[in-house]
């Protein structure tokens, strides 16, 4: 009985390690740049612009914030990099021109695509928004489902890669077309560790580009500048998770029951000594 007691506290000490290791904070997919300086919110400034399109899309990283001045009516692309395992929520701001230079109410909508070019939908956030003719600022905000190391061919599942995120007015008088607005956009990305993991992995990120780069890397040339680059920590792969803990946690446990048991039963088995009569 001694030796269960034994293994029982030490299968004890193992599940709250465990524990300890999934309950940990969870781990953004992508850090700032070194050298970043904050924002007057508290975080780090990103860049200052924004393309016109897929191809001409501003490199931001998760955890920056990005600002761009515009013209109402003008179509703005952001390009970040997102992992395996990373749930992100893209927010924006746009602050709209002065009431007395606007003639009726307008319909913001954020998008995101993923390296397919293929539109994300959102689990939930206002992705679409009206305001009205007087509003000083609009918000819109998408989050993404957790991005999978790998999929079935048939699915639409999103993939490790770069994700295009695009800001726009979708509704607009004609008279208002051309009015100076500024847009803030900024991504936060989470990792939801092994809950949502699955076997496989893509052989490479779906990163436009990234075939002829890896061909031939002595051509920088080679490469779109709109590819979004890839996380600070680099790309996982997808071969990693915390499910890896749990199955070797419940390994051990197993093994340590069936060695209690076996005592047990083996105890309960023996014939008990009966003292002869005087």
């Amino acid at each position: 009985m001694r030796t269960v007691r034994t293994l029982t506290a030490a299968a004890l000490t193992l599940v709250g390690a465990l524990c300890a290791v999934a309950a940990a904070p969870a781990v953004a997919t992508g850090t700032p740049s070194t050298g970043a300086s904050p924002s007057a919110s508290g975080k780090p400034s990103g860049p200052t612009e924004a393309g016109t399109g897929f191809r001409t899309a501003t490199a931001l990283q998760p955890g920056e914030r990005a600002t761009a001045d515009a013209s109402t009516g003008d179509y703005l692309y952001w390009v970040l990099p997102l992992d395996a395992g990373s749930r992100t929520t893209v927010r924006a701001t746009v602050s709209l021109p002065a009431t007395a230079t606007r003639h009726a109410a307008s319909t913001w909508q954020l998008d995101v695509y993923d390296g397919l070019r293929r539109r994300q939908p959102c689990t939930y956030g206002a992705q679409t928004r009206a305001v009205a003719k007087d509003a000083p600022s609009v918000g819109l905000s998408c989050t993404l489902r957790t991005v999978r190391a790998g999929a079935e061919p048939w699915s639409d599942d999103p993939l490790p890669g770069s994700y295009y995120v695009r800001l726009t007015v979708v509704g607009l008088a004609q008279e208002d077309v051309g009015l100076p607005v500024r847009a803030e956009v900024e991504a936060a990305s989470q990792d939801t560790g092994g809950a949502l993991a699955v076997d496989g992995a893509l052989s490479a990120p779906l990163v436009p580009g990234i075939g002829a780069a890896r061909a031939d890397a002595a051509s920088p040339a080679q490469q779109p500048a709109a590819t979004g680059g890839e996380p600070a920590d680099g790309w996982s792969g997808g071969w990693w998770s915390d499910r890896w803990l749990w199955t070797a946690g419940g390994g051990v446990l197993a093994a340590l029951a069936a060695i209690g048991g076996y005592r047990l039963t083996r105890g309960a088995g023996r014939p008990s000594r009966v003292a002869p009569h005087a």
